[in-house]
């Protein structure tokens, strides 16, 4: 992979993430139960603070993902450095998964309040569909890898 094509996707990538943070950030300030709330009230409750604790395994992936190019970046693609990157990106997609289905839990056990549910599930299925699409890939990209480092360190041996 050419360095040029890995640091454009490692500045994809950072971009992506920042503005994810900056809509985490703005979002509760225009939503509309927090038309005449407090800085306090806004950012300090239960939802947005869950929020904001899940999202911590969504920019550990993130952040591992631009170590993985790095790695395609120095031609160390099959090395055990990139397959732990690999699986610590799986692993953050599975950890989203579990933070989705507890707040698809505290949704159904709690009183519904108005007709917001039914956006909620669906953009609760959406962000489930993506991290199963991640961890599938993040999964696939470390078997293959593992195996050729496998298949690398056979041959080292054998020389």
């Amino acid at each position: 992979m050419k360095k040029g094509s890995t640091i454009f996707l490692q500045v994809i990538i950072a971009l992506f993430g920042m503005g994810v943070l900056t809509f985490m950030i703005w979002e509760p300030t225009v939503e509309g139960v927090n038309a005449h709330a407090t800085f306090f009230q806004i950012y300090l409750n239960l939802f947005v603070a869950y929020v904001y604790f899940a999202s911590i395994p969504f920019f550990m992936g993130l952040y591992q993902a631009i170590r993985v190019l790095g790695y395609f970046k120095k031609n160390k693609t099959f090395s055990p450095e990139a397959v732990k990157a690999l699986r610590t990106i799986k692993f953050c997609a599975m950890t989203i998964i579990g933070f989705v289905v507890v707040s698809f839990i505290f949704m159904l056990s709690s009183p519904p309040e108005d007709d917001d549910r039914p956006q909620g599930v669906v953009m609760r299925l959406f962000v489930i569909f993506a991290s199963i699409v991640v961890a599938t890939a993040a999964a696939i990209f470390q078997r293959v890898l593992q195996n050729a480092l496998d298949i690398k360190s056979e041959n080292d041996l054998t020389v």
